[in-house]
């Protein structure tokens, strides 16, 4: 108990007795000296005195001690009093970095890359330790990139057309008489690229749905309307097996024979 007082109080020794040099109080921002109410009122003190000093929580001295020792000198307090901010780095949300799951002290700047199609605000490339914390989150948030010039569609009009979308805007097509509109009636503005157009074709020729199989069905959402030429594929449920080309193909408003879907001999179940 000796042993830590006579650590831990402040140590009045003079070092230059007869000096007019004298220290005001040392107003620690994120601070304290050791006992401060207690010696506050002894201030201006003689040069050569010397105090501790601790920091708040999340903050640390330059030693990074818990305690840190100053004097008063003829240039003032030295080494000057000063609570430095700590910052956690943790992971990183949609990017990487080399710093997670470090501390870093105030000053101290942290590079981030984000994954594909991610971005920290304003497209920096790292974030600071400030004595408020980090300066940005320790995020990287999806970008939104706009479009322009929908896909150009044969033989189709685009329905109020504008010079720049934003992502998630949608723009519908309307296909020109007497041409047939296959796929998807809209196309979508996703970060900056447009989803697949549709089709605007003659419908002479065109098929209905694919016919159905027994244990099976295609491996596609499937359509009202086919425009000849198209191709769809056959998939079998498990513990069958696709006897046949599982592809097949709109011909004359007609589809070729499709599949079928044998059972398979597997171990039976005990």
């Amino acid at each position: 108990m000796l042993l830590l007082t006579t650590v831990l109080l402040p140590l009045w020794v003079s070092c230059a007795h007869g000096q007019r040099r004298t220290c005001d109080f040392p107003e620690i921002k994120h601070g304290n000296i050791y006992d401060e109410n207690k010696y506050k009122e002894t201030f201006p003190v003689d040069m050569g005195k010397y105090f501790y000093y601790t920091c708040d929580h999340k903050f640390v001295s330059p030693s990074q001690s818990p305690w840190t020792p100053i004097a008063c000198t003829e240039k003032g307090w030295s080494p000057t009093p000063k609570c430095l901010r700590q910052c956690f780095f943790p992971w990183v949300e949609n990017g990487h970095s080399a710093s997670s799951g470090q501390i870093h002290q105030e000053g101290d700047s942290v590079q981030i890359v984000c994954d594909t199609g991610y971005s920290l605000p304003n497209n920096q490339r790292g974030i600071t330790c400030t004595e408020s914390g980090w300066s940005l989150p320790p995020k990287c948030s999806r970008v939104h990139v706009s479009c322009v010039n929908p896909p150009s569609v044969e033989n189709a009009a685009l329905q109020n057309p504008k010079p720049r979308y934003q992502s998630g805007d949608r723009v519908r097509y309307e296909c020109l008489k007497p041409y047939d509109l296959f796929g998807d009636v809209e196309v979508t503005c996703l970060n900056g690229t447009w989803t697949k157009p549709p089709q605007c074709k003659d419908s002479q020729g065109k098929c209905g749905p694919p016919p159905p199989i027994d244990n099976g069905d295609i491996t596609s959402f499937p359509l009202p309307v086919y425009p000849p030429g198209s191709t769809v594929e056959y998939q079998c449920q498990s513990y069958y097996e696709l006897d046949g080309n599982r592809n097949v193909i709109c011909r004359n408003g007609e589809w070729s024979e499709p599949p079928k879907c044998l059972a398979t001999n597997h171990p039976a179940l005990h």
